[in-house]
């Protein structure tokens, strides 16, 4: 499939994206290099020299023009920051095998500096395999700002996010945040990407195996930042984390009485919801999120599956993996 053209500009530039305001710096490639460190970078680079590193160039990076660090690092002085997703053996063994035929390391990870630590918001799986390879060193770009580690994790491609991934993530990045700075929901919203995301990272610390998927959508509609610091929010989205448990649980039970009524099907569960979750009838702005899961709720529990017919859940299981 050919790949959709952007609109343009008269000037011939792809039109700016809706929510992009960035204009960028009208730095040319010579002058990104610096031929002496800015004052600012002076006590990092003294950090990274005394932790045994070696600073391999200074430059500014092209958007912005901020200034940045490219150095070598031992490598047993990196670590993850405790925010972001679980490493995956799986993909670890790809970055290995892949490292050990080219003979190469040829993407940088990026770092902060932390009190006396270093750490990756974006390269643990790379860091792993540099771990597991045996390797001294690893190269990084070191930025000076902390805070700007939360918000590197939306340019992290390294590896897709599942949905269970990413609200493991995001809701890491919520605790970590409230027990620091502590700014508040609405202020992170670029970093938290929906406020969906924030309930079902509570969700899934209660319930690992919980099929987020199945309330994704409606979360969407109807769940919203709270304009409070992250520590004093923090109660809400776990009552908001138990409001979603509760109607997995009462799925759970409405999927049970219809296996015990003969149904078999991998979609009873996406069919459950579905066919509880009045949105879809629903003209104008969707209900108050309480108002929906009790809803949502209430219905699953009632939900007679004498009332079932065989078409309505193959229809659903069609409709479903279509969507996947």
């Amino acid at each position: 499939m050919a790949q959709k053209k952007r609109p343009v500009t008269k000037s011939g530039r792809p039109r700016a994206r809706k929510g992009v305001k960035l204009t960028p710096t009208e730095l040319a490639p010579p002058q990104l290099a610096l031929a002496e460190r800015p004052p600012e970078l002076e006590e990092l680079a003294g950090a990274i020299e005394r932790d045994g590193g070696a600073v391999l160039a200074a430059y500014r990076e092209p958007l912005g023009g901020h200034a940045l660090l490219f150095a070598a690092l031992p490598v047993d002085k990196v670590e993850r920051t405790p925010f972001q997703r679980d490493v995956s053996d799986a993909h670890v063994r790809k970055l290995t095998v892949a490292m050990d035929k080219t003979r190469r390391y040829l993407d940088p990870i990026i770092v902060v500096r932390e009190k006396d630590a270093w750490l990756t918001p974006n390269g643990g799986h790379r860091l792993t395999a540099l771990k597991e390879l045996g390797a001294r060193s690893v190269l990084a770009l070191v930025v000076p700002e902390k805070q700007v580690a939360y918000q590197i994790l939306a340019l992290n491609i390294e590896k897709a996010h599942n949905l269970r991934e990413k609200a493991l993530e995001v809701v890491r990045m919520y605790r970590d945040l409230a027990a620091s700075v502590d700014p508040s929901e609405s202020e992170m919203a670029l970093e938290f990407e929906e406020a969906g995301l924030v309930t079902l990272g509570f969700a899934y610390e209660e319930r690992p195996r919980l099929s987020g998927s199945a309330y994704a959508t409606i979360l969407k509609k109807v769940d919203a930042f709270v304009d409070e610091k992250l520590s004093k929010a923090v109660p809400e989205r776990e009552r908001r984390a138990r409001a979603v448990l509760e109607l997995d649980d009462a799925v759970a039970e409405a999927v049970a009485r219809l296996k015990e009524r003969g149904f078999d099907s991998p979609y009873l569960k996406a069919f459950v919801v579905a066919r509880v979750n009045p949105l879809r009838f629903m003209k104008g702005g969707a209900p108050p999120f309480d108002e929906l899961f009790a809803q949502m709720t209430k219905r699953a529990r009632g939900m007679d599956p004498g009332k079932v017919r065989g078409e309505d859940v193959a229809r659903s299981g069609g409709a479903a993996a279509e969507a996947e």
